[in-house]
């Protein structure tokens, strides 16, 4: 059995609710998948989700696999593909980074309220970031200024990762919001 049927199988397990299949799939492609997408998206906080997000499709859209079309590889690394691609589209839309320079000296010793502290009092980004929730806001902040991935900022912040990655999504997406 080559590798991509041992792929397809445990993607048709899947769709039968096997959750240790995609545990599985994890553990085989997770690290192949995170190299690609960073191939795509440059970053490695970019890339993680992209993988995570790519297994959670897996897992709801599994049943539409069909191996008459393709291999299961060839099928997980379209999804991957396909969501790092988004991901890099949502990026060039709208991307902090300039905005957020100020943080660039930031100590590691400085909480969200230093950081917000730290942006100019009449910009816009202020404004939005003062509309979020404060656990969002300061999930944002600590992420930019300290360059923190999804995983240290959980571990910082004493999270779960897909609560914090929520965090981060939903607060983005109500800056996007804000400053357009």
């Amino acid at each position: 059995m080559t590798e991509a049927d041992a792929i397809s199988l445990l993607i048709e397990a899947c769709a039968g609710g096997d959750d240790q299949a995609l545990a599985q799939l994890h553990q085989r492609e997770g690290g192949r998948m995170i190299g690609v997408a960073l191939r795509i998206l440059k970053r490695r906080t970019l890339a993680e989700e992209a993988m995570q997000d790519s297994f959670v499709l897996v897992w709801r859209h599994a049943s539409r696999f069909d191996r008459s079309l393709g291999n299961g590889r060839t099928w997980l690394y379209a999804i991957l593909r396909h969501r790092s691609l988004e991901i890099l589209r949502k990026e060039s839309r709208f991307d902090l980074t300039d905005d957020m320079a100020v943080f660039e000296g930031a100590s590691d010793a400085d909480d969200a309220e230093t950081l917000m502290e730290k942006l100019d009092g009449a910009s816009r980004l202020r404004s939005c970031l003062a509309r979020l929730e404060p656990k969002r806001r300061a999930a944002i902040l600590l992420s930019f200024a300290h360059g923190l991935s999804h995983g240290e900022l959980a571990e910082r912040l004493r999270l779960p990762l897909g609560t914090l990655k929520s965090w981060i999504r939903r607060g983005m997406q109500n800056l996007k919001e804000c400053l357009q």
